[in-house]
């Protein structure tokens, strides 16, 4: 019984925890076609990277843009360009932040560059695995990661379902485009009204469409 309670205790502490932590961090909520996720960021181990994010969140470039690349197993990447695939114009680069000791692990939001590792502008991606390639080492610069999805992995696993190759150019893009309809940022308790919300089963209305059967002739 004492250890039973002992684990209880251990579960609410880690639970408080959690909520703190977020709270000390700006939580932005990215409404898609699929539904939303949240990305929590890091601006004391990425401060540049952060405060670049959030200008784009803040000026609203990211609404409109869709997730052009969805590599399932790796990333899925967006924020920088329309349905049309014509790329936004952004801001300066940024200058790379990979060696701030967060790793390219599950649910982590990175920025995407060139091989510049200071070409980072306004696209990133959300990890689907741990990809340890993408980490700096002493002898690489790495991706910068900023972030982490703390609600709405399912909506980033939902993007990565999605059929693929109907654009020969663009052949890791939806058929479909998935835009991000909203970028902003939110609180703690929206994000629990959120989870609530698309975890909550959605009555179907299907059945008032069906035509029923053995319906006496007339």
């Amino acid at each position: 019984m004492f250890k039973k309670m002992i684990n209880v205790l251990f579960g609410l502490c880690i639970t408080v925890s959690t909520y703190v932590y977020a709270d000390e961090n700006t939580l932005v909520a990215v409404k898609t076609d699929l539904g939303t996720f949240v990305i929590e960021v890091y601006p004391k181990s990425a401060p540049a990277t952060v405060q670049n994010f959030l200008g784009y969140v803040d000026s609203k470039f990211y609404d409109g843009t869709i997730f052009h690349r969805v590599v399932p197993g790796f990333v899925v990447q967006g924020g920088g360009m329309t349905f049309d695939f014509a790329e936004k114009e952004t801001r300066k680069p940024i200058a790379n932040e990979s060696l701030n000791g967060l790793k390219n692990d599950y649910r982590s939001v990175a920025m995407a560059r060139q091989q510049d590792p200071n070409s980072a502008t306004a696209q990133f991606y959300v990890n689907l695995q741990n990809n340890p390639g993408l980490n700096a080492t002493e002898t690489k610069p790495g991706y910068t990661v900023f972030g982490k999805v703390v609600a709405g992995m399912e909506v980033i696993e939902k993007i990565a379902q999605e059929p693929r190759g109907m654009f020969k150019a663009f052949p890791e893009a939806p058929n479909y485009a998935v835009r991000v309809l909203s970028a902003a940022r939110t609180d703690a308790s929206s994000v629990n009204a959120l989870i609530e919300s698309q975890n909550t089963p959605k009555p179907s209305s299907f059945k008032d469409a069906l035509v029923p059967i053995n319906e006496p002739q007339q």
